[in-house]
């Protein structure tokens, strides 16, 4: 009788995961899956770029204001730029560094030189609200790209 009881909360357990949010379900975090979606990654960090070339122009706008709405605003597009360009950072270490760049592939040197070059773009663009920093974070990322797809999208 124990071992329906534990199949049944097994299914449970399994039904349930199909609904849990999709950031749940889309993170990696080197579990040994085999589910990777190099593509959705490129997106990710094109679309973290672009949100944090919107969060400097948004704080280079509200730079010269005095009212307390806009000094708010200003202090959320600056968080939000932060946070953008730490998940850029992110998944450039978690997802290629750690999981799919290997030491032993081709163009390993290539591949790490234009993965370091997204890193280091993002950081700049956490020390800083000149819009040049977030057009240097999007060649950046296609010039990692091309190192590791061959072309960029």
């Amino acid at each position: 009788m124990k071992r329906p009881l534990k199949r049944i909360a097994l299914a449970a357990v399994l039904i349930g995961a199909a609904f849990l949010p999709m950031a749940y379900l889309a993170a990696h975090c080197e579990v040994p899956c085999g589910i990777y979606d190099d593509g959705a990654r490129f997106t990710e960090m094109k679309e973290d770029q672009a949100t944090i070339a919107k969060a400097i122009a948004q704080i280079v706008e509200l730079s010269g204001a005095h009212d307390a709405n806009s000094h708010n605003q200003l202090a959320r597009w600056v968080a939000t730029k932060e946070t953008h360009a730490t998940k850029t950072q992110h998944v450039i270490a978690q997802y290629f560094m750690t999981q799919k760049i290997k030491a032993n592939g081709e163009h390993y040197v290539d591949k790490l030189t234009a993965a370091h070059g997204v890193m280091v773009a993002a950081m700049k663009c956490k020390q800083s609200a000149d819009p040049a920093t977030a057009v240097a974070l999007s060649a950046a990322i296609v010039k990692f790209e091309v190192a590791y797809v061959g072309h960029a999208h």
